[in-house]
């Protein structure tokens, strides 16, 4: 029996409401590189910042997979020259699989061929290995909003990958063009702001709708694109554009 003095509502303890109690999920991290020098180097970097966790660290893309397949971190590092399997296969294997897992590619080279093969494989980002420890944070940050981190020097190549779509096979731009017919409406907005450059709460304030509102129909657009990632996805609705 209640008296009418008594409250029915549960009595909260204080201490749930301090954000201290309850401190955000840090980012977790893989390092896949053959270099037990370099490997150390990036794991000892990650573990001193604040917010992220490194789960996992391996020498080989086969020895990487066996792991992160059972339980895929939020980011992986990845060297692109690994013995046996390497990190260009790695990432499509571990894209295919678990689409949702950002890789970003660690190289000491900016060939073009490398670039686009890693991109169009799945990675998030392409960055050499000079980054310095401060630019490496912001990429993590970009990759986790929806951009595509990238050493200058790369971006470069990439853009001007972008400027000459015009002289592809005509053939080619129609097949892109009829690809990209089977985007619904949103989809093909999406994928506009995509190749603007634009981030996923950028996208998402463009359309009023919520970020994982944006992420679900940015997977819907890999999935008919047959893409594993934004830069894959902005090639071929450029070269549509361009036909």
């Amino acid at each position: 029996m209640f008296s009418g003095n008594e409250s029915v509502l549960p009595i909260k303890n204080e201490d749930s409401l301090d954000p201290a109690m309850h401190p955000p999920t840090p980012t977790s991290v893989a390092v896949v590189e053959d270099d037990a020098k370099i490997r150390k180097g990036w794991v000892n970097l990650l573990k001193r910042w604040p917010g992220f966790s490194v789960v996992g660290e391996f020498r080989s893309g086969e020895e990487a997979l066996e792991s992160l397949l059972q339980s895929p971190p939020d980011f992986v590092l990845m060297d692109i020259n690994l013995p046996g399997m390497s990190g260009i296969e790695c990432t499509r294997e571990l894209k295919r699989q678990q689409p949702d897992v950002s890789i970003i590619m660690l190289t000491m080279f900016d060939d073009w061929d490398r670039i686009f093969d890693a991109l169009r494989a799945g990675a998030s980002g392409y960055l050499l290995k000079r980054v310095r420890p401060a630019a490496l944070k912001a990429a993590f940050e970009e990759a986790r909003t929806g951009g595509a981190p990238m050493t200058p020097s790369i971006a470069r190549l990439v853009f001007r990958y972008f400027q000459n779509l015009t002289i592809g096979a005509p053939a080619r731009k129609v097949e892109a063009r009829e690809t990209l017919d089977c985007l619904s409406p949103k989809e093909g907005e999406v994928v506009k702001f995509l190749s603007e450059g634009c981030q996923y709460n950028e996208i998402a304030g463009r359309l009023g709708i919520s970020v994982d509102t944006v992420r679900t129909h940015i997977r819907r657009i890999y999935q008919k694109l047959h893409v594993h990632s934004r830069t894959s996805a902005v090639v071929k609705y450029l070269a549509s554009k361009n036909g």
